[in-house]
């Protein structure tokens, strides 16, 4: 049945894309922030259909995309499966293709100093776009991993209905930051300037121009945003947002060995088990784990905290609790981390 359905779904997407073209719509790349080592950068966006504007540069026009597509708007775009992306970078040039759903996120090799990069991009007869890369100092040993929803941001919405409100409604207004949260990231920033911040969460890719402007707004520190797909696949209804998580944490312990992570969550459900799991295999691999305790409503609205025992068996590596960030600020501080 699931197969049935991409299928169907890659057959809706043909048209619409067929009906797009025919109508002048053109290729806009929406690049999202990434990460990289000395040697190696992960760069992320997606290809999208969106329509020409008429008295606008191609630079403007595309500016002018990018800001608008949020929401619903974010859904119901067009994109460009299998597009084929040119990256550029330090003199060189080099090829990497989007996936069916016009996601790109690939690693690209190529040396550049540590700090903030504006990679350029381009496709077709796309206008260019600048992705930015956060490469991090070869000598770093301390990252930070930060979830979204409830971490953040106040989320205050049943977990069933945040998908349809992120689809439909969300732009960055719509949300309010998690009190002192905002000041505890900047000054995890501050104190380890060449930490490299990453915003790992279960929500879609079609809603990370938002919530790159909601960070922003909110004053956190800029960082890598690592987001999933959405909708269905050949194996499943959903994507398993555990599993995004879980492999994304993996991926991070390899691609930087001498790191250690502070792991920033809630405990409304999954971020305390994915944690623990992960400092479990790889205890070397955690500075320390911060949760956001939700208020009653809250828990009440996310389906429940997650049980205490998901912390047995992670050894030395310290835990840290409270409902805000100052809270959590103070037992950084007392670990000497802060």
């Amino acid at each position: 049945m699931l197969k049935l359905i991409a299928r169907i779904s890659a057959a809706i997407h043909g048209f619409r894309m067929q009906r797009a073209l025919a109508a002048g719509y053109v290729p806009t790349i929406l690049p999202y922030p990434g990460y990289g080592s000395p040697d190696t950068i992960r760069v992320l966006g997606r290809v999208l259909l969106t329509r020409r504007q008429p008295r606008q540069t191609e630079a403007e026009e595309a500016q002018a995309e990018r800001q608008s597509l949020r929401g619903w708007r974010s859904f119901t775009s067009v994109p460009v499966g299998g597009a084929e992306v040119e990256v550029r970078a330090a003199g060189q040039s080099f090829r990497i293709q989007a996936d069916q759903g016009g996601v790109f996120d690939a690693l690209v090799d190529v040396h550049l100093p540590a700090g903030w990069h504006q990679i350029p991009l381009s496709t077709g007869s796309s206008a260019p776009a600048e992705a930015p890369v956060r490469v991090v100092d070869g000598a770093s040993t301390l990252g930070v991993v930060s979830d979204i929803d409830d971490t953040v941001m106040v989320t205050a919405l049943p977990r069933p209905f945040l998908a349809a409100w992120n689809t439909f409604v969300l732009n960055e207004h719509a949300r309010s930051p998690t009190p002192g949260m905002a000041v505890l990231m900047e000054r995890l920033a501050v104190r380890h300037p060449d930490a490299p911040v990453i915003y790992l969460s279960t929500g879609a890719w079609n809603v990370a121009p938002t919530l790159t402007r909601f960070l922003s707004r909110n004053l956190y520190p800029a960082g890598a945003l690592l987001l999933t797909d959405w909708g269905p696949s050949r194996e499943r209804w959903f994507r398993s947002g555990v599993e995004h998580k879980r492999n994304n944490l993996l991926r991070l312990a390899h691609e930087f060995p001498a790191m250690r992570w502070i792991l920033i969550g809630d405990d409304g459900q999954h971020d305390e088990q994915i944690y623990a799991e992960f400092a479990r295999t790889h205890p070397e691999r955690v500075a320390a784990v911060a949760i956001r305790q939700l208020s009653p409503t809250e828990a009440v609205l996310a389906g429940g905290r997650s049980g205490a025992s998901d912390r047995d068996g992670t050894g030395g590596v310290p835990w840290v609790y409270a409902p805000d960030g100052a809270g959590l600020s103070t037992q950084l501080e007392a670990l000497k981390l802060l």
